[in-house]
């Protein structure tokens, strides 16, 4: 098993209220020549929590931190504009902290970061940091 650091959130960056599958956004990423999906979780409108990579593959979600991190995007993340907006559901938020509370007792230690804090990017579309 790899050494897991760092849990780092994502949003899918698609409009605000779109559903996208898992299957899709591997599809998305195939595309831009990943060998599949880059995120090991995917966190659905109702708050269902989907399996991207196996969390014993190394991501492919940020650049220079995937070694040692874990992956976790939730669908929306701009509004119908494509402008950067917190669209997270109450179910999305909700799943999300059960993940990342899951996450931090199977690996001590680990701390959450936004995408944003290591590319110049709005992604997650929310304050990681206060929030976590």
């Amino acid at each position: 098993m790899r050494t897991i650091k760092e849990l780092i959130l994502h949003c899918t960056a698609t409009p605000e209220g779109r559903n996208v599958s898992v299957e899709q956004v591997d599809e998305m990423h195939r595309l831009r020549g990943f060998k599949c999906i880059g995120y090991h979780f995917l966190i659905g409108l109702k708050g269902e929590i989907q399996n991207g990579r196996p969390i014993e593959q190394i991501g492919a979600h940020c650049t220079g931190r995937n070694q040692n991190s874990i992956g976790i995007a939730y669908v929306g993340g701009v509004d119908r504009n494509n402008k950067p907006k917190d669209t997270r559901t109450p179910e999305q938020k909700q799943a999300l902290k059960k993940l990342v509370d899951d996450l931090k007792k199977r690996f001590p230690g680990v701390t959450v970061h936004g995408h944003n804090e290591y590319a110049n990017k709005a992604c997650p579309s929310f304050d990681v940091k206060k929030e976590f």
